[in-house]
C-alpha cells in the first residue's frame, strides 16, 4: 500500500519533470549572464589600468552561481516560498563574484569604479574591512543590479561582488575548511587562534601597502577616482 505522498509523487510525467528542470535552468542562466556582465566590466578596468596607468589592481578574479541543491537549500533554511519570483525577490546571491585585489585601497578603488557606472544599481553594501566580523572575517560585499539584455527584454540581475586582499582571501579560504571540518563546531581555542591570524592577515596588509607606496608611492591612475569608504545601503 502506497502512502499520499507515494502516490502524489508518481503523478509527476517525465514531460512535467523536463519541464520543470528547463524552468530552473532558464532561471539560472539569467544568473549566469548577470555574472558574466560583472565579469566582462572588472576585465575591462583590469585591461584600462594596465595600459593606461601600468598598474593592475586585481589579482584574480573567480565567479560562481548557486547550483540547483544549493539553492533549493537555501529556500528550504530560510522558509521561502518555492516560486521563481519569490526566490528572485529575497535570495540575492544566487550569483557571485569575487575579486582579489593586491591592496586594501584596491579593493575600494574597484568598488567605486564599478558601482559609478550608470548601469549599476547597487542594493546593499556591507562593508567588512571596516567593521569586521567578530571572528576576524574582512571583506567588502556589495548586491548590485546589472542589466542583462535578453530575446524577451530587458532583465535586472543581482550579483554578489566580493573585493578582498589576498591575505583577506587566504584567511577566509582556511577559515572555510576549518568550519566544513568541525561542522561549524569549531573549538573555542582554535576560533581564537583563527582571530589571531585575521589580526596578522590585517597587519600585513597594512605593511605591504606600506612598503609598496615606499617604493612606487601611490599608484598613477589618472582620471581614476580616489578610493573612499562605501556607505551601507
Amino acid at each position: 500500500m502506497t502512502s499520499p505522498l507515494e502516490e502524489e509523487q508518481m503523478t509527476f510525467s517525465a514531460a512535467q519533470l523536463r519541464a520543470a528542470r528547463d524552468e530552473m535552468q532558464a532561471f539560472l542562466l539569467e544568473y549566469r549572464f548577470g555574472m558574466q556582465e560583472i565579469e566582462t566590466k572588472i576585465s575591462i578596468l583590469r585591461d584600462e589600468f594596465l595600459n593606461m596607468h601600468d598598474y593592475n589592481p586585481i589579482e584574480h578574479v573567480s565567479s560562481r552561481v548557486k547550483n540547483p541543491d544549493s539553492l533549493v537549500e537555501k529556500i528550504t533554511r530560510k522558509g521561502i516560498p518555492a516560486d521563481f519570483e519569490s526566490v528572485r525577490a529575497n535570495i540575492l546571491d544566487i550569483a557571485g563574484v569575487r575579486v582579489t585585489c593586491s591592496f586594501v585601497d584596491d579593493t575600494y578603488r574597484l568598488f567605486d569604479l564599478l558601482t559609478a557606472q550608470d548601469d549599476i544599481v547597487v542594493r546593499t553594501v556591507k562593508d567588512y574591512i571596516a567593521e569586521p566580523k567578530e571572528n576576524g572575517y574582512k571583506s567588502l560585499h556589495a548586491i548590485i543590479e546589472v542589466p542583462v539584455f535578453l530575446s524577451t527584454g530587458r532583465v535586472e540581475v543581482p550579483v554578489e561582488v566580493q573585493f578582498r586582499t589576498i591575505a583577506m582571501d587566504f584567511w577566509a579560504s582556511l577559515e572555510h575548511k576549518i568550519y566544513y571540518k568541525y561542522n561549524r563546531q569549531v573549538p573555542g581555542d582554535l576560533l581564537a587562534n583563527l582571530k589571531e591570524a585575521a589580526t596578522a592577515a590585517s597587519d600585513l596588509d597594512a605593511r605591504m601597502e606600506s612598503l609598496h607606496r615606499q617604493v612606487h608611492g601611490r599608484p598613477s591612475t589618472r582620471g581614476a577616482r580616489t578610493p573612499s569608504r562605501p556607505r551601507a545601503v
